[in-house]
């Protein structure tokens, strides 16, 4: 179980890449029939596949080397898996959170677009965010004075401090208030005000512990009270390629148009995920900067280079297949607690 290893089980070898690795935990494997002759052991009789459920009759393959670790908290399931193509690889609900090989190009186009576009953030609450790697990337900016990150799951966040050493210094922060509660009902609490409020969320599991923090009541009454004047407000909003953008994406999007007079969608390609990912950016003052601006922002605000993101990547996100773009403009769904819409969907590990 995370979050319940003795501490002679946590991890004694890291390796470089910033990612902790323990001894390997294999999951069961299917029996199989014995061998005419004794063969000598090879490394692709090991192999493993994690399998990800996409639809009734589809599903995404990962080669694995091995499975790190894997158990449960109160909330969800959480595993973390060494795979052959993206290296160390973050599951929570059966879900790809992020991969060691990719996980800047997620983490940056949540972060790095409101702080930008923001004149001067000071603050920024994060909502979930347990993996440490949102925290990371606003801590990038020298603006930056106060984070606080809001994740439900203590378990998941002490998994991801053990385990994910890339994020260590980010956990170890002066600038990072970590509190361990529902986001809702801190943000309800709280008399604080932020510049940014970043939604770091899993994607909208039916079940699951977030999908309540997509609603318009939500964002209406407990999350816009709780912006600065040019205040900005981004959340994840889960898959938004050509086929898959209705899911939840074009919802949310619908949502935040009528709670903020100012809502952009922007994407990009997470080859982990084998889809276009999308976000949603909200405030009540709009997003007018050029790509040169945003270059020049970059150069001023943030401690090192980013890998990712430019101003004319940026600015590009936001052009949308036409596709998506008509599907965004004539959306009716929006987010209550009585009529949400959920991701598809669960993974599980399994024989090749």
């Amino acid at each position: 179980m995370v979050g319940a290893m003795p501490p002679e089980a946590l991890p004694r070898e890291v390796n470089g890449n910033g990612y902790t690795a323990k001894q390997h935990l294999h999951l069961p494997l299917q029996p199989q029939a014995p061998a005419k002759q004794p063969q000598p052991p090879r490394a692709e009789a090991e192999c493993k596949w994690y399998e990800e459920e996409i639809d009734d009759d589809l599903k995404l393959c990962y080669a694995l080397n091995s499975v790190l670790h894997r158990g449960a908290s109160k909330y969800q399931e959480i595993a973390l898996l060494d795979t052959k193509h993206f290296g160390k690889a973050l599951i929570i609900d059966g879900k790809m959170q992020s991969t060691e090989m990719d996980e800047f190009i997620y983490h940056e186009s949540l972060i790095h677009p409101p702080l930008l576009f923001h004149p001067n953030p000071r603050t920024v609450f994060i909502m979930g965010g347990g993996e440490g790697s949102a925290a990371r990337e606003v801590l990038r900016h020298k603006a930056v004075q106060r984070v606080v990150m809001c994740d439900i799951d203590q378990e998941v966040v002490d998994f991801c401090r053990t385990y994910l050493t890339v994020n260590r210094e980010a956990f170890n922060s002066d600038k990072l208030c970590l509190i361990i509660d529902d986001a809702r009902a801190e943000l309800e609490r709280s008399r604080e005000r932020f510049d940014v409020i970043v939604g770091d969320l899993a994607d909208p599991v039916e079940g699951g512990p977030c999908y309540q923090l997509y609603t318009k009541s939500f964002y209406e009454h407990i999350l816009k009270p709780k912006l600065n004047d040019h205040g900005i407000f981004v959340t994840q909003a889960g898959p938004a390629g050509v086929l898959t953008h209705k899911e939840v994406f074009s919802s949310i999007y619908n949502t935040l148009r009528h709670v903020f007079k100012y809502v952009q969608a922007y994407t990009a390609h997470v080859p982990s995920f084998a889809d276009t990912w999308g976000w949603v950016m909200a405030s009540d003052h709009p997003f007018d900067l050029t790509a040169e601006q945003i270059n020049d922002r970059i150069s001023q605000r943030i401690e090192g280079e980013l890998v990712y993101l430019s101003g004319e990547s940026l600015i590009s996100s936001a052009t949308l297949n036409k596709s998506v773009y008509q599907s965004l403009l004539n959306e009716t769904h929006v987010y209550t607690e009585d009529d949400a819409r959920f991701i598809y969907g669960h993974g599980r590990a399994c024989c090749a």
